[in-house]
């Protein structure tokens, strides 16, 4: 299976979940656009924290900034059929921000998604906005009829934000990732079991 992850926003652990999900699920891992090279970029955490295989990204760009003003900060313009999927059975693909960042061209993210044409997971934090960025995420995929496999929460767990996201949303919230204590490492990560609920949606049988 070959998935997209996408976030509600910045900084809400995108690149936390793919490399727990390559750790538990033995996938590879691939980030097309990488806005920000310092002091390492996600392909090369993923390979730290879960040991999987990593392709090369497609863009490289050195700021730490909405791809389409990064790119454009190095005079480069992005495009989408330059972007091409690795040939791997099993593969977690992951974006640069939320959905509707701009990647340049009038394009932004969400169209990536659809071009690429893989089934999404959706990311989100469990702190103060995350309902009103999660719902407006699932809206603006849904209006493009892209195939949302669930949702992944990340960060201390809140029945709350979980049930109200299901209800509002109409998509299940199909794993927690609590706080991690003791700091992230491939050993933490590998601690976090994956619900069967995921396990579901992501064809892996029990």
């Amino acid at each position: 299976m070959r998935i997209f992850v996408t976030g509600t926003d910045t900084d809400v652990g995108k690149t936390l979940v793919s490399a727990w999900l390559c750790q538990h699920f033995g996938f590879d891992y691939f980030k097309p656009v990488q806005a920000g090279l310092l002091p390492m970029t996600d392909s090369e955490w993923v390979k730290i924290h879960a040991g999987c295989h990593t392709y090369p990204e497609t863009y490289r760009l050195c700021e730490p900034a909405s791809p389409h003003y990064a790119a454009q900060l190095e005079g480069r313009q992005l495009a989408l059929e330059d972007i091409r999927l690795p040939d791997a059975q099993r593969l977690v693909v992951e974006g640069a921000g939320g959905v509707m960042v701009p990647l340049g061209a009038g394009c932004l993210m969400i169209d990536l998604i659809a071009w690429l044409g893989l089934p999404v997971l959706v990311v989100a934090a469990t702190r103060l906005g995350t309902l009103n960025h999660t719902l407006l995420t699932l809206q603006a995929l849904r209006l493009r009829g892209i195939a949302v496999l669930g949702v992944i929460l990340n960060g201390p767990p809140c029945d709350m934000t979980a049930g109200t996201i299901a209800d509002y949303g109409s998509v299940p919230v199909l794993q927690q990732i609590p706080a991690l204590s003791a700091g992230v490492s491939a050993s933490a990560l590998m601690q976090v079991a994956p619900t069967a609920a995921l396990k579901h949606a992501l064809g892996v049988k029990e």
